[in-house]
């Protein structure tokens, strides 16, 4: 069993997702940061200061100063600032992925349709010709001699 585990440990595949799997956590690391400290200041700028949040909704009917009052408070709330933020979260983590591929693609299709370079490039048409002519010219002084 234990050389059965060694086995698939050693696979490339195996391997090759822990460092998905690592490289995908400190991706959102960055990606969170990016949303938190860069992109959600400008989106409250454009949307009068709101912080997404802080935005929620008391079950209990009562009114509490912020979302700090009503969690201490422990009424039952509905953050829903929070929800709206791992929406916005995802969508820049969707798009950000989806030029990364976008990005692999293109590189990939660049190389499938660059000529192979084990092939030499055919010569001008008047180098052709030319060489033609001149083995021509050395077969007909072969014959002659």
């Amino acid at each position: 069993m234990i050389n059965e585990f060694k086995e698939f440990i050693a696979r490339g595949n195996v391997m090759d997702m822990a460092v998905g799997i690592i490289m995908g956590a400190a991706f959102t690391a960055i990606v969170t940061s990016m949303v938190g400290d860069l992109l959600m200041p400008f989106i409250g700028v454009f949307t009068a200061g709101i912080d997404f949040a802080d935005l929620y909704i008391s079950l209990d009917g009562e009114s509490y100063a912020n979302l700090a009052a009503a969690e201490a408070a422990g009424a039952a709330i509905v953050k829903y600032g929070a929800f709206i933020n791992a929406v916005i979260n995802f969508l820049i983590v969707a798009f950000v992925v989806f030029m990364l591929i976008k990005g692999v693609n293109n590189l990939k299709r660049k190389q499938e349709e660059a000529p192979p370079e084990d092939k030499p490039a055919p010569p001008p048409a008047d180098i052709a010709l030319l060489t033609e002519i001149r083995d021509l010219l050395a077969k007909d002084t072969k014959k002659a001699a």
